[in-house]
């Protein structure tokens, strides 16, 4: 049974950062691309950031580009967001996501986390 189990969520102010971390389990092979998405409230439910299974290849959302990195450690089964220069509009739910394929992860991840809560007061 998968499990992607997210934490580091919290409230912070406009111009702060917060550090995501999403725990995989279960997955039969370290070659699953993994991703964050977020949905904030009233509104479709988007893309933040993905990265393939090696590291080497990185998406970003042009939304949070420049302010938010993406990495992962295969050792511990562990994929990060790191969170910068955070903005209100940045509230919003934070979903961790796998899939084999990094490009499919954009459109339609194999498993979802059940995410964790980001605030940011302004």
């Amino acid at each position: 049974q998968v499990q992607l189990v997210e934490s580091g969520g919290g409230l912070v102010q406009a111009g702060g950062s917060l550090r995501l971390s999403c725990a995989a389990s279960g997955l039969t092979s370290s070659s699953y691309a993994m991703g964050w998405f977020r949905q904030a409230p009233g509104k479709q439910r988007e893309f933040v950031a993905a990265i393939s299974w090696s590291g080497g290849s990185t998406i970003v959302a042009d939304s949070v580009k420049g302010r938010f990195t993406i990495s992962r450690d295969n050792a511990k089964n562990t994929v990060s967001l790191q969170m910068n220069s955070l903005k209100p509009e940045d509230t919003a739910v934070y979903y961790c996501a796998a899939d084999h394929d990094l490009v499919e992860l954009r459109k339609s991840p194999d498993y979802w986390g059940q995410g964790t809560q980001v605030a940011v007061s302004s």
